[in-house]
Order: structure tokens, then sequence, then C-alpha cells
């Protein structure tokens, strides 16, 4: 028995040893003029470390472009989004219950509320239509902030929220608004033929759909909001829009339409996405 508390002393002692030797001075087996050295040396090289990344980060900085993306993989179709806002591309709604659309309707009025004329008037310019609206740098100088063109809230005619500030939910005649996502430097038709949005029933659905009105007519994108030069360098820029009126869907059933944009020059869907250039979404309309 006291062999083992003798054992377990001198096990004590040479932790304590071990911790702090007052014989050599050495903390944890190291004299101070060791640990100051160690220490030194993982200053030096973290602050080597620090140095290169912040230098690299220096060096990528250099080759970006405030304005303009140095590379830009994206598809060659750009993706395509609708308003109002429903759950999962859902627009569902029962035309006697004014709750059921009127958050459609607030949807609505939010997003094209800087389409109002008299906003647009003040910050954007009335350009001439059908052709491309280009704004060339000179060599190193900057045309920036570049102009915009005008597109109110009035060219959606029927669907603008003027003439009816219901947008035809309270008559069970939708609008829906499309839009195309913004991609810098896209030139979306050639020859003055500006790309245009088509709409349609799934195949099972043919019958369902009705008859459409596409706002502004033929429902095109006109070239005239193109090319996009970006956000920083556009600060005005205003999204064109296409606005499709459901004027008399089938009631009480589900329908699901799929519009899809119209150009000479962008390809009709692609390999990586099939939803590129195209949206689908599910409309009901109940009466009761």
């Amino acid at each position: 028995m006291s062999g083992t508390k003798e054992e377990d002393r001198k096990g004590s002692s040479e932790w304590r040893e071990f911790f702090w030797n007052p014989r050599t001075h050495e903390l944890m087996g190291r004299t101070a003029t060791s640990w100051g050295l160690i220490l030194l040396f993982y200053l030096v090289f973290y602050l080597f470390l620090a140095g290169m990344f912040v230098l690299t980060m220096y060096i990528m900085l250099l080759t970006l472009d405030d304005y303009k993306p140095t590379w830009q993989d994206r598809l060659t179709t750009p993706g395509m989004m609708i308003r109002p806002k429903g759950d999962q591309l859902e627009i569902s709604f029962s035309v006697s219950n004014t709750e059921s659309w009127d958050g459609f309707v607030q949807n609505l009025n939010n997003f094209l509320s800087p389409y109002n004329d008299s906003y647009q008037v003040q910050t954007n310019d009335n350009c001439p239509p059908d052709q491309y609206f280009i704004q060339e740098d000179s060599g190193e100088v900057r045309n920036n902030p570049k102009r915009s063109c005008q597109f109110n809230r009035t060219m959606l005619e029927e669907c603008s929220g003027v003439s009816d500030r219901f947008y035809g939910y309270s008559r069970g005649e939708p609008c829906i608004l499309i839009k195309l996502n913004r991609v810098i430097g896209m030139l979306p038709g050639k020859d003055g033929q500006s790309p245009y949005v088509t709409c349609g029933a799934k195949r099972e659905d043919s019958d369902k759909i009705g008859r459409l009105a596409y706002y502004p007519p033929n429902g095109t994108f006109n070239l005239m909001y193109y090319p996009y030069y970006g956000k920083k360098a556009q600060v005005n820029y205003t999204q064109p829009l296409v606005a499709v009126k459901f004027l008399n869907a089938s009631v009480n059933t589900d329908i699901y339409v799929e519009c899809k944009i119209n150009s000479n020059t962008l390809a009709d869907g692609n390999e990586r996405d099939k939803f590129a250039g195209r949206v689908s979404f599910k409309l009901r309309i109940n009466d009761k």
C-alpha cells in the first residue's frame, strides 16, 4: 500500500517538474529562449501567409471591372419570371372572394410603381423604337452613368392598373406580367425584329385557356431596352415587361400555362436548363 502512495507522489512530482523545472528553468521542457524562438517563427510564418493572401486579393481585384463582369458564364437564353408572385408559380383565386385576389393586386401595384409615367418622364429618355440603344465608352473614358429608355406603365393598357385598378381579377380576366432576366450586353434580336412572348396551355389544357391579349401589342420586348449595361452603370434602367390577359379562361379547373420567348438570336431552350427562355405556371379561376 505504501509502495502505491510512493509511486503516486513520484508521478505527481514528475508532472510538476515537466510543467516547471526550477533547476533548469524550463517551462514544459523548453527554456524561455526556446519558447521565444518558436513564437517568433510562427509570428513570421503567419504574417507571411497573411501578406500572401492580401497580395493575391489585391492582384485579383485589379483584374475586376466595377461596371462589367470580367467573365460571364451564363446560359445563351435568359430565364423568365412572372408577376404577381404566387405560391410555387400558382395563381389561384375566386372571383367572388376579394380576399383571394387582393394580395395579387397589391403585389402588382407595388411592382409597377417605378413604371408610373410621371416617374419615367423624369428619369428616363424617350427613345426611338426598334433599334438598340448603344452607349459605348470612349476608350478609357467611361460613359457613365448610362441613360435608359422609358417603359411607361400605360404601355400595358388593360393590364396597367390605370383603367382597371383590379387588373381584371374582379371579372375573372386576370393579367400576368412577364419579365426577361437581365443579362449584361445581351442583344436579343437582329434586323429590327424584337423578341416577343407567346403563351399557351399544355396539350391537355388547350381547350381551357381561351383567348389571350398581349400588351404591348404582339407581346414584344422592344430592342430599345437593350443592351443592358449593369446596375451600377445604368442606375435608372427599367426592365421591359409583357402583360398577358386571359380573356375567357375556363373556370373551376386547373390550367397549366407555358410562356416562352421567341427571338431570331436567342436559342429555343437549352440543354443545361430546359426552362431557359420560358416559364410555366398554374392558373385556376373559381367563380365562387
